[in-house]
């Protein structure tokens, strides 16, 4: 289904500003509530947005769509650096009907060579120019509309292969359970031969490297958030032991589960 085209006359920005910036391992945030239509581009490390409470997770080479009125929490990578870049366009006296075509697009859409240099234009022309100055509105305006089409143009990448994205909610819902190649090429419809190829060539990792990627992200969330012990976290995240756990996590960030519990804890009293 075609998206919905989206219209808005340059009256109507107020100003525009972009920027770039580089979190630590770690680092976090807010909260703060959202004052414009902000497109958040995601180069290096991970981001997690709570949203209102609600978890939205971005990944390098992605563009996340926040809009305003909402609350908003940023948490990044806890073991690398989080380096991402954003275009903010303040707008005014939007149509109902605008603002129901800015809600119903797709809050994460993959990030094109075609965003990338409309945000390096603008981080070189905001130098010389205020915020409110024409060129400068303009170019927000032009990201703007210039989301919606790379939305329909992640919707038919997205028809091409169907199958891929069943497989990866899946294992997004179902990531604590004993899931094999087979089982997963199953419930996607293909043969497991199939879905390891596609998955190779639009994902850049195989399914079953994908399932434990989510498990140690599910699994760092819990020792972070909870009291949970490692074996409890162990069981909900789809791990046999607590030691397989604390191999893994070991291996992926150099620390150790009692590290990073203790790190997160320490970061949040500070």
């Amino acid at each position: 289904m075609p998206q919905a085209k989206i219209n808005i006359p340059l009256e109507n920005v107020a100003n525009t500003i972009a920027g770039s910036i580089v979190y630590p391992p770690g680092g976090r945030f807010g909260p703060r509530i959202q004052q414009d239509v902000q497109l958040v581009m995601l180069y290096t490390g991970e981001m997690n947005v709570d949203i209102d409470g609600r978890r939205v997770s971005v990944t390098p080479g992605h563009v996340l769509l926040l809009k305003p009125g909402h609350e908003e929490t940023f948490a990044f990578s806890r073991t690398e650096q989080t380096w991402h870049r954003w275009i903010a366009v303040h707008l005014t006296g939007l149509s109902a009907e605008t603002i129901q075509r800015l809600y119903a697009l797709p809050e994460v859409l993959p990030l094109t060579e075609e965003m990338n240099r409309l945000l390096d234009l603008l981080l070189v022309l905001q130098r010389q120019s205020p915020a409110d100055d024409d060129a400068v509105r303009s170019l927000g305006l032009a990201a703007i509309h210039l989301y919606p089409i790379e939305s329909q143009r992640a919707l038919l990448q997205m028809e091409k292969h169907p199958a891929v994205y069943n497989a990866l909610k899946w294992i997004d819902a179902h990531y604590a359970d004993d899931i094999t190649l087979k089982s997963l090429s199953s419930h996607a419809g293909l043969s497991p031969e199939h879905l390891l190829r596609l998955f190779k060539s639009q994902v850049r990792t195989t399914p079953i490297q994908y399932l434990w990627k989510v498990r140690i992200d599910r699994a760092i969330d819990l020792l972070t958030s909870t009291g949970l012990t490692v074996t409890e976290v162990a069981g909900r995240c789809g791990f046999k032991t607590s030691h397989h756990l604390a191999r893994l996590i070991k291996q992926v960030t150099g620390r150790t589960a009692s590290e990073i519990r203790r790190l997160s804890w320490g970061g949040l009293r500070k």
